[in-house]
């Protein structure tokens, strides 16, 4: 996760073996526990739990795996980047070669 003047930004890379929603999920349930094992409240886990559940909530998963799942097939690199800002989330997605 990378941070810089209050964007958070969660960067998940998925494979023909876990898909971007599989991550996703994995990915909130150990910020979650995460949050819950500390026992404090933590802003930076919070926002990057609350812009994972965004996330989870609003993306078209089936229609995300059919845009990147070819780009894997052919042995390119997928890079999902999931930004928080200001209350708000976003993301975007990268070919690598």
């Amino acid at each position: 996760m990378i941070k810089s003047k209050e964007t958070i930004c969660i960067e998940l890379k998925p494979n023909l073996n876990t898909c971007i929603e599989t991550l996703s999920k994995k990915e909130y349930e150990q910020t979650l526990n995460l949050l819950l094992k500390e026992g404090i409240l933590d802003e930076e886990l919070g926002d990057k739990l609350e812009a994972l559940r965004l996330f989870l909530e609003s993306a078209n998963f089936a229609q995300l795996r059919g845009q990147y799942e070819g780009y894997l097939t052919n042995e390119r690199k997928i890079t999902f980047l999931i930004y928080y800002k200001e209350r708000k989330m976003s993301y975007e997605w990268k070919v690598e070669s």
